[in-house]
């Protein structure tokens, strides 16, 4: 569903589907609680923001159960499948990230980095005097943080709590995505969800660094160097989830993964080209792929049967 349906852009031509997109709506819920408890008392400001993350959440999780349920009983069991995948798939973001890394790739390999950088732009960095092989490492950063963001997590959440399991974490990871930084502007309000986000995506993170070394041995990457890296460079980034994924994906591609004046991860093996965004999307493919053959299926399985 992902695949044929994308997701929108702020510059798609049909502006309305970004518009009615639910993440954008969490956004914008989340702006306008944000300047109704603004406070200049850290406290009270704080305790605000716990107050903004459980109303947000709140927000789109009950919603999401109870519109389920109510499919569920009056309309049965396959428009309940069907109207329930369709709210899981807005929970994840696969091909729109594919197409933007490739273009990435595409642009960069034409030295055109002007048009690379409009690919890379997700990446919350300055692009203005970045270098081809620094946008690639954006890039592949980009990738690799996602892994949980946009798809091991929400699907971990729906095994274990259904479709509003994974709203309940796209609201969270949503959150952490417009208030959650350390900057004096949102250091107390957006404190909660930042921390929601680094305990949800804590398990998930991890598990997606060991399937990232196994995904590096079927595709004969360097499997022994991305568990080498993941435990030796985790750390020298801000996240304490991301900085696995990062130090993994660098170790198997071989490369030194930068953002210039913050962090680097990896070995000065190679430079990120074009042809390490290919190779890290393959990567990424075969996680998922993992994920669902190891996690996915059998947890469910065993859950109905016990359920």
């Amino acid at each position: 569903m992902d695949f044929i349906i994308s997701d929108p852009t702020p510059e798609a031509k049909l502006k309305l589907r970004f518009k009615l997109h639910p993440t954008v709506w969490m956004g914008k819920l989340t702006k306008i609680l944000e300047v109704r408890l603004k406070n200049q008392n850290p406290k009270i400001e704080k305790f605000n923001g716990v107050l903004l993350a459980i109303v947000v959440i709140a927000a789109f999780t009950i919603p999401t159960y109870f519109i389920l349920e109510l499919v569920h009983i009056y309309l049965g069991i396959i428009a309940y499948i069907i109207i329930g995948a369709i709210i899981l798939k807005f929970t994840l973001c696969i091909k729109l990230e594919t197409d933007w890394s490739i273009a990435a790739a595409k642009a960069i390999e034409k030295e055109d980095l002007e048009e690379a950088k409009k690919y890379a732009h997700f990446s919350r960095r300055d692009m203005k005097n970045l270098t081809g092989s620094q946008i690639a490492s954006a890039v592949i950063e980009s990738m690799a943080e996602n892994l949980t963001d946009f798809r091991l997590s929400p699907i971990f959440y729906y095994i274990f709590f259904g479709v509003p399991g994974a709203v309940a974490f796209r609201a969270i990871n949503t959150l952490d995505g417009m208030i959650g930084f350390k900057d004096p502007e949102h250091i107390h309000i957006g404190w909660f969800s930042a921390t929601l986000d680094t305990i949800a995506n804590y398990i998930p993170a991890r598990l997606a660094t060991l399937l990232i070394v196994m995904a590096s041995a079927v595709l004969r990457e360097d499997y022994k160097e991305a568990w080498k890296i993941a435990f030796r460079d985790h750390a020298k980034t801000p996240s304490r989830n991301h900085g696995w994924l990062m130090a993994a994906m660098a170790g198997a591609l071989r490369v030194r993964l930068e953002k210039p004046g913050h962090y680097v991860v990896g070995d000065n093996i190679g430079e990120p080209s074009p042809k390490h965004i290919l190779r890290a999307l393959k990567i990424r493919n075969v996680v998922m792929i993992l994920f669902a053959l190891i996690f996915l299926v059998p947890i469910l399985l065993l859950l109905s049967l016990i359920l």
